[in-house]
């Protein structure tokens, strides 16, 4: 019987991970470069030649408070873009940078709702303050018109002047970034196993396949066995964000290390194992689980709720509520909850999604927040009775499923002869030895068992007459196929059932 070491629990605050995003040249590298080479954890190496696609910075906040912060180094980072594919959850708090002198421009905005769809808080940076056409009235207007409601202009949303070239504003900046990461309560176990995720995979000539991790809980430690996806590596060369070797990476740290079987995906999760077999058996295990968790993401809408009630004891009853709704064809997910009336922040932050709900109990709809959701396609009910909401709900969820269609087969039939053919269409003699086959059908040719095409049924005859179905006996048929067909083949004539 093996024995595992038993640690406590050590939780610690964990730093922030934060992207930054924008649309092009509206300052996003210049911001990065000025925070990396003035902030830089390693002050040596100064972080200008980085070696991993992530670096960490240190900033003293007004209040003397010295934090730590990790920046995903590629604005518009392809780990963040790819959230909404692979349901990856990397960033804690994006940056999204606009232009003092152009204001919002198109990938602002596909920034915005990829910001929107991580479900993530964020800050608004103006840039470029220092320049003589910037006008930040001028752009906070721009913002507001696109329904960016920044604070002092009608919303929440934090915002900063700052010259990514001077280097003004920054210190702020960084303030609010943390604040808004102390608001997240961010939390981590320093004494468990680590878990995350892979930033960037690529193949390295010297080292062979290499990945980028960034810690979200535990610590990693050399000699332990990083698994992800169907790949796993030991750890034995790991380096810091300069190329510096190090023993081990605590929460919100980028590391690079190689040896995977498998370059792993950008966006998958990795956790830890303590040996080669535990590592080799996990693999083994998830294989179907991770072709299934694929075919989910890639096949399954999900339906963003946002919950709005009067006392919390409600919301806990309305989530309640949500957890009996099940289907195979949908995810719901509560994107937030919240007391008090309904705002038009709350339909701003839920518009991003098509088929998003804001449900409210006994609580008002603000005219500014009706407004909104109308203009911009959002269902919105409020209620005062606890079973009709819950009725409500589970049509609005039904409706918002996707129609399936299942192919039921109506019967099995063997072809006899091969009279001729004129193009695509074929005149055959055949046998119903099940079921039973009608015109305009569609059928399914195999041979051997095995699936060679597709086809359509253009004419039935039985008895020198025309009919409309065959259940039973020989009879001859007219085949609109391209494929090529042969005495012994079977069709099997199935319909298309909507569910």
């Amino acid at each position: 019987m093996s024995k595992k070491t038993q640690t406590k629990e050590n939780i610690v605050k964990r730093p922030p991970i934060v992207v930054v995003m924008g649309h092009i040249d509206h300052g996003k590298s210049t911001l990065l470069d000025y925070i990396r080479k003035s902030n830089s954890v390693d002050s040596e190496a100064g972080g200008i030649t980085q070696h991993l696609s992530a670096y960490v910075v240190t900033h003293t906040t007004k209040e003397k408070a010295v934090e730590q912060i990790t920046f995903l180094d590629t604005p518009g980072h392809e780990a963040f873009q790819k959230m909404r594919l692979r349901g990856a959850d990397i960033a804690d708090v994006a940056i999204l940078v606009v232009s003092a002198e152009d204001g919002v421009k198109p990938q602002t905005l596909e920034a915005l709702a990829s910001i929107k769809q991580a479900n993530i808080p964020y800050i608004v940076a103006i840039n470029k303050i220092d320049k003589p056409g910037a006008d930040i009235m001028r752009t906070q207007t721009s913002l507001i018109e696109n329904e960016i409601y920044v604070e002092g202009m009608g919303g929440d949303i934090p915002w900063v002047g700052i010259s990514a070239k001077t280097g003004e504003g920054i210190p702020d900046l960084l303030d609010i970034v943390v604040l808004a990461a102390d608001i997240a309560e961010l939390k981590a176990d320093t004494n468990a196993p680590a878990i995350g995720q892979i930033i960037e995979g690529k193949m390295d000539p010297k080292r062979g396949n290499t990945a980028t991790l960034i810690v979200k809980d535990g610590t990693l430690k050399k000699g332990s066995f990083v698994v992800s996806g169907h790949s796993y590596t030991p750890v034995r060369i790991m380096e810091d964000f300069n190329g510096k070797p190090v023993s081990e990476a605590g929460p919100a740290t980028p590391v690079g290390i190689a040896g995977f079987g498998e370059i792993p995906a950008v966006g998958a999760a990795f956790y830890t194992v303590a040996t080669k077999k535990e590592a080799e058996a996990a693999i083994e295990a998830s294989r179907p689980v991770l072709q299934d968790q694929k075919r989910v993401m890639q096949t399954l809408p999900i339906i963003p709720i946002l919950i709005k009630a009067d006392v919390l004891g409600t919301i806990e009853a309305i989530e309640h509520e949500l957890s009996k709704f099940s289907s195979d064809r949908i995810i719901v997910r509560v994107i937030g909850t919240g007391v008090g009336d309904i705002t038009s922040n709350d339909i701003q932050n839920v518009s991003a999604t098509k088929e998003a709900i804001v449900v409210g109990f006994n609580v008002k709809v603000e005219r500014q927040a009706a407004d909104l959701a109308e203009r911009l396609g959002v269902e919105i009910d409020t209620f005062d009775i606890i079973y009709e909401l819950s009725d409500w709900l589970n049509t609005a969820l039904k409706n918002r499923t996707p129609r399936m269609e299942e192919m039921k087969t109506t019967g099995k039939v063997k072809v006899l002869k091969y009279f001729s053919s004129q193009k695509h269409l074929h005149v055959l003699g055949a046998r119903v030895e099940e079921g039973h086959i009608k015109m305009n059908q569609r059928v399914k040719i195999t041979r051997r068992d095995v699936e060679i095409g597709k086809g359509v049924i253009k004419n039935l005859q039985q008895y020198k007459s025309d009919v409309q179905q065959v259940e039973e006996g020989e009879f001859g048929l007219q085949l609109d196929t391209k494929y090529e067909v042969a005495p012994g083949d079977h069709l099997e004539p199935y319909d298309i059932v909507v569910t």
